[in-house]
């Protein structure tokens, strides 16, 4: 990837972390507080990927502020289409850094490659992605997931640290971690379903880079999981909070589902076309590889030893 110059940017957002728009009396309305009588039509946005997507694209996009936080450009947005106001995310590839083991396209484009291998598997763990032109130039934008609140009950955490040498009951072992005091303890993460998935999915895209902080509650139940600029390396770098199921038999749910990639990913296939418009035939192949050996292994994988297996900073 070529050094880029990083553009002029807003400030941050106001708040950074999950700012909400107010809606006028006169203005257009938000797509996640619609009144009684859109109840049908809200709903059936909140189910509907393609339909997100086809919002994502079409809209007029208005950047609201910077998250600083964040390693390379991000920026709070809303889309605003036929009325309705909904918020996102947009990625410039302008504000993009250039990391030197990947040095083929863009960030944007292995984000909304991820987005495609996620809408493939039905599990819809990928908020819906898009890559289209902004303020900035060209770049990935994502549905904003607002985390739902708790409205008197607390939401069951997926990562912890505990004392001991054992999970316990609900969770799965990841490894020792240090503490603030000094002293290790476990690092654990649930044994929910929706993580197991996630799992799978992260040994598809080769994820070099699946922190805590890249899993979002949603409403109904719903995980979603972001940040994938860093997937699809020819190489293992699979770097993951997520290890807890390593080595064991994959669901059959997970077999069912790979099985189904597999096919979509042939030559002259939709999907197929699709991650060539977004990634090198290199990462297509190696794409179908991985698929192809955790069907063979029929198990989840383990860390190898060329490759950290868990990111830094954890969170």
């Amino acid at each position: 990837m070529e050094p880029t110059a990083e553009p002029a940017l807003p400030g941050p957002a106001t708040p950074p972390d999950r700012p909400s728009a107010e809606p006028s009396a006169d203005g257009p309305r938000d797509a996640r507080a619609a009144s009684p009588d859109d109840a049908d039509l809200q709903e059936a946005f909140l189910n509907d990927e393609n339909l997100q997507a086809a919002f994502l694209n079409a809209g007029e996009l208005t950047v609201r502020g910077r998250i600083e936080e964040a390693s390379n450009a991000v920026l709070f947005c809303t889309v605003t289409h036929e009325g309705r106001t909904v918020d996102c995310v947009y990625k410039p590839v302008a504000g993009e850094r250039p990391l030197w083991d990947f040095p083929d396209g863009n960030l944007a484009q292995r984000e909304v490659a991820a987005y495609e291998i996620s809408r493939a598997t039905g599990w819809g763990l990928i908020p819906a992605t898009v890559l289209r032109e902004g303020p900035y130039g060209p770049g990935m934008v994502q549905r904003w997931i607002e985390v739902p609140e708790a409205d008197g009950e607390e939401i069951p955490p997926l990562l912890a640290l505990v004392e001991g040498d054992e999970p316990g009951p609900g969770w799965k072992a990841v490894g020792f971690a240090e503490t603030g005091q000094g002293r290790p303890a476990l690092l654990v993460h649930a044994d929910d379903v929706r993580l197991r998935r996630l799992a799978v999915l992260d040994a598809v895209l080769n994820n070099g880079d699946r922190k805590g902080g890249h899993l979002l509650p949603g409403p109904g139940g719903r995980l979603f999981a972001i940040d994938h600029g860093v997937t699809f390396h020819t190489d293992d770098k699979l770097r993951t909070l997520l290890w807890g199921w390593a080595g064991e038999p994959l669901p059959e749910e997970a077999v069912t589902v790979l099985e189904r990639l597999r096919t979509e990913l042939a030559e002259g296939l939709p999907l197929a076309a699709r991650l060539a418009e977004l990634l090198t035939t290199a990462e297509t192949a190696a794409l179908r590889a991985r698929v192809a050996a955790l069907l063979a292994s029929g198990r989840h994988p383990e860390p190898g030893g060329d490759w950290p297996p868990i990111p830094w900073p954890p969170v």
